[in-house]
């Protein structure tokens, strides 16, 4: 008996082949096979809103090679990615292998191990219709909001730009918080630190307020005088210990991996950006080649929004744990307080498909990418099967003339779950032993002045974060997002937080005032509960197209009508061209900056964009250090004169030698602070930028 099972992926169809068997022949159609059309809108607006699908050009051979292999078969089953473009792909390969779509020859798999394989191609079923037209009523709406807004964008602003139903929503996000950052007005506030002693061992106690036999009153000191009135009021030898609190705290281990919060972890602990995280799921979910064992997924569907784990999953993993870490390790799945709003559950969580296969074990069948992503899943996931991690906390209220001074400390006495996620180890902040009515030296006190800052930009973990709370979007289409509004250079990337340009924030105002359902994050988030509910079959697809279209007309005749032409004009540089003497204007490339001559097309002289910093080259004494970028985007600094020079260096360096070795400084920034450190590292010269007004 012939069969024949088609997926998307020619390495997910490499790994079944091998699961299934000589009686099973297994094709990829490598992505979509038809789409709307690109040159054309694709919509057929009079015929109720008919998408009109054409093959994709280049897959004439795929499905030339799908018909002449279907014809053979006896049965065919289409096992594309288990989600709704997975199940629209299926739809499609029905039309055009002339299938019933209402036949049992649709099969999912969750993970692509050779158990779930074989169990799920016996159990096929028919392709469901709710979620192809899900998938189309987004794929519909997403072409009438670019196909018609972002003709207007081009002839009021200029050409190549984009408009989209939820990249303009990330778009006003971050240039809201721009406008919040802007319009901040810092305040002023103090605080006054304690330095104390006891038994020769030093630690700190931050002021509170005053002291209050029931309640101490919480004081805030906004000013130099109210810091000063304490500092007066206080005894500065010594402090009495007041009150001390002890108590065990647990500390409960995370919820596995959802697409979301992996993209979040993997930005924050791996660097990694979310399309990289994601293209190295893929990979690890469509099989890897394991000695011994063959193709083997090594992690289950990585598109899922839902922190489930099977029943079978979780016994394994309780079994994992027991023998490999002793019994008072094992602890219980932790169960959320309730499903969120907007959560499909439609799939588990992401986590390795067997707990047994370690990252150390099969680390040299992976690429360091990849036994770094699989590591942090296999962690999480195990990790959340373990016991709470215990610490012994210790809060301290010391007293001066009424005044209350605090201090806490706590230290790891059982560290449960953080045995195996060491990703969220704290150190611990040991005090020393002290009893009420104890007398504590004073070693120094230190009042300091601060101002509040503003709300931070926006980094990817952070943006990615706010958009699974609003509900804007899909997880799967956060890191394609992020990523179209930065080609489109409406956004920019600079020391890993998104800073709108001067494009972006125009194309935002526009937005704003004329689409303002458009940009807004609860007509979005709604919308996207309308897509579930079409899901679920509750709602006609082409209603929702319909009533969106309708709203959408009105405001683009409108916008057409009073929206003024915006002249976006190039940022001078300082160079002068070459061939025609024009000073060169900065313009933005797929590759980054780059210099062109403003008399286009008469000149068409170019040059590579070099960013100063004013530093003379420390290495060759003749060029300057200018900013340049990686492959991967990364900033570095090099000399202008390369490759005559090859001075590099990931952080920036200043004109100032090293005072100890007469080498090079460079800037460097941690949460502790900024400072100056000798590049070096047999040298170790450092000191705080801070302190000496830098």
């Amino acid at each position: 008996m012939k069969n024949l099972v088609i997926v998307e992926s020619p390495t997910k169809a490499k790994t079944i082949k091998k699961l299934l068997g000589r009686n099973y022949k297994v094709l990829a159609t490598v992505g979509h096979i038809r789409d709307l059309p690109k040159s054309s809108f694709g919509v057929d607006i009079e015929n109720n809103f008919e998408p009109k699908y054409i093959t994709i050009r280049g897959k004439g051979p795929v499905i030339k090679d799908l018909k002449k292999e279907a014809k053979k078969a006896d049965h065919i089953y289409l096992a594309t990615d288990p989600d709704r473009e997975g199940e629209a792909i299926s739809w499609h390969l029905s039309h055009i292998l002339d299938l019933n779509p209402d036949d049992n020859i649709r099969v999912e798999f969750n993970e692509i191990t050779k158990d779930t394989v074989k169990e799920q191609i016996h159990n096929p079923r028919s392709i469901d219709s709710d979620l192809v037209d899900a998938q189309q009523a987004r794929r519909v709406l997403d072409r009438i909001v670019g196909y018609k807004i972002s003709p207007l964008l081009w002839k009021k602003v200029k050409g190549k730009l984009s408009a989209g139903r939820v990249q303009s929503v990330v778009l006003k996000i971050i240039c809201d918080r721009e406008e919040e950052i802007r319009n901040f007005i810092p305040e002023e506030y103090w605080t006054i630190e304690a330095n104390l002693i006891k038994d020769k061992k030093t630690f700190k106690a931050s002021y509170y307020g005053r002291y209050g036999a029931a309640k101490d009153e919480k004081i805030e000191l906004k000013t130099k005088e109210d810091a000063q009135k304490v500092l007066h009021e206080i005894n500065h030898d010594f402090f009495h210990v007041a009150d001390i609190k002890t108590k065990d705290k647990k500390r409960f281990p995370f919820h596995p991996f959802t697409t979301s919060t992996l993209q979040q972890e993997a930005s924050r602990k791996l660097n990694f950006k979310g399309k990289k995280t994601m293209r190295i799921a893929q990979s690890l979910y469509e099989g890897i080649d394991i000695p011994k064992e063959g193709s083997v997924g090594l992690i289950t569907y990585m598109r899922t929004d839902s922190v489930r784990v099977s029943a079978d999953a979780a016994s394994k993993t309780k079994d994992y744990i027991l023998k490999e870490f002793g019994k008072e390790y094992l602890g219980f799945s932790k169960k959320p307080t309730k499903t969120k709003k907007g959560v499909q559950d439609a799939h588990e969580c992401i986590r390795p498909t067997d707990v047994t296969r370690t990252p150390e074990n099969i680390k040299n069948s992976l690429s360091r990418d990849e036994f770094r992503l699989y590591q942090l899943i296999w962690k999480r996931f195990v990790s959340s099967q373990m016991s709470p991690a215990i610490f012994k906390t210790m809060t301290i209220r010391l007293t001066s003339n009424n005044h209350v001074f605090r201090t806490s400390g706590n230290q790891k006495v059982f560290d449960g779950f953080l045995k195996v996620y060491h990703y969220a180890e704290q150190k611990d902040t040991i005090l020393p032993s002290l009893n009420l009515e104890d007398s504590v030296k004073v070693k120094k006190i230190i009042d300091e002045q601060h101002f509040t800052n503003p709300p931070p930009r926006y980094n990817e973990a952070s943006l990615i974060k706010l958009l699974e709370e609003l509900r804007i979007g899909r997880p799967s289409t956060y890191s394609p997002t992020i990523s179209t509004i930065q080609s489109r250079y409406y956004v920019t990337l600079e020391d890993k937080k998104f800073h709108p340009t001067e494009l972006g924030e125009t194309v935002n105002e526009i937005l704003t005032e004329y689409f303002p359902d458009l940009v807004n994050e609860k007509f979005t988030a709604s919308m996207e509960e309308d897509l579930d509910t079409i899901a679920h079959g509750e709602m006609y697809w082409k209603q929702l197209v319909k009533d969106v279209y309708n709203q959408l007309k009105e405001d683009l005749d409108k916008a057409h009508e009073e929206v003024e032409k915006v002249e976006i004009r190039d940022q001078l540089s300082n160079e002068t061209c070459e061939k025609c003497g024009r000073t060169m204007v900065i313009k933005m490339g797929p590759y980054g900056k780059f210099l062109a001559c403003p008399g286009f097309p008469e000149c068409r002289n170019t040059m590579p964009y070099e960013e100063r910093i004013g530093v003379e080259c420390p290495k060759c004494k003749e060029g300057e250090v200018v900013i340049k970028r990686s492959k991967k985007g990364r900033k570095f600094y090099g000399c202008n004169q390369y490759p005559k020079c090859d001075f590099v260096s990931w952080n920036e360096p200043v004109s100032e030698p090293c005072p100890k070795c007469n080498g090079v400084l460079t800037k460097h920034t941690t949460k502790k602070g900024s400072f100056l450190k000798c590049q070096d590292p047999s040298c170790g010269y450092m000191r705080e930028l801070e302190e000496q007004g830098e």
